[in-house]
């Protein structure tokens, strides 16, 4: 057999769909080289729909890597291990909400506008995000133990205290709510009300036959849990 009999069958045999995955690998590899931070999101935003989907234990890294523009060694590079990725996950999840939270304005606003706002963007967002409510409901279904990881969850969250210790400091202070209510637990009782037409959303309709997520039956239960809090801390409804 001649060379160039030889040569002609090694091109041969470098397919086109050969070459382009070559060419895909490399250029992938020029991506996460130019744009760590990029790769970095791709990861969490595919993470995020695979943990929400399919929980912590079902979740799998090879089909998040499968998914993104990267590898399985990278994801481990970037995060250290599954764990690691989930922690991630939960934490750019709450950065989120609460970075949205910041742009609310809320101190521009009198007391009962200000918590009247600040608990329709919760119960708007909770809705809005599913994937939000799921991953908290894993979280919790392994009793918080990923988030005893991170080393910002608890810095994550101080924002949104802080911003009802305002409203309410200043609505006592005004005479409007009634004293006594500790920030925290009025905090809790905003997320569990905004939290329940998510979580529950499926078992509570079938049970009871009643719609939970069309637009006025959104729009209705948006307003019972608004005045539901404001009757909680407002001496007048109180």
């Amino acid at each position: 057999m001649s060379e160039h009999r030889t040569a002609s069958r090694r091109q041969s045999s470098v397919t086109p769909s050969t070459a382009y995955r070559s060419q895909a690998e490399k250029a992938g590899a020029r991506s996460r080289t130019n744009d760590p931070e990029g790769t970095r999101r791709n990861i969490i935003a595919v993470a995020t729909a695979e943990f929400a989907e399919k929980g912590f234990s079902g979740a799998r890294v090879d089909e998040i890597a499968a998914r993104t523009s990267t590898s399985k060694r990278m994801i481990y590079y970037y995060f250290g291990d599954k764990e690691g990725l989930f922690v991630a996950v939960l934490e750019e999840a709450y950065r989120r909400i609460r970075a949205i939270e910041a742009t609310l304005k809320l101190d521009h606003l009198d007391p009962e506008s200000a918590l009247r706002a600040l608990v329709g963007f919760t119960f708007d967002y909770q809705n809005a995000n599913e994937d939000f409510i799921r991953l908290v409901m894993v979280e919790n279904i392994h009793g918080g133990v990923h988030l005893a990881r991170s080393k910002v969850i608890q810095e994550l969250n101080v924002s949104v205290i802080d911003a009802i210790r305002d409203i309410y400091g200043r609505g006592v202070s005004a005479g409007v709510f009634r004293d006594g209510i500790d920030e925290i637990d009025l905090h809790m009782s905003i997320s569990a009300l905004c939290f329940f037409n998510v979580a529950n959303r499926s078992t509570f309709s079938r049970i009871f036959k009643r719609e939970m997520d069309t637009p006025p039956a959104l729009a209705r239960r948006r307003e019972v849990v608004i005045d539901t809090i404001l009757r909680f801390v407002n001496k007048a409804r109180a």
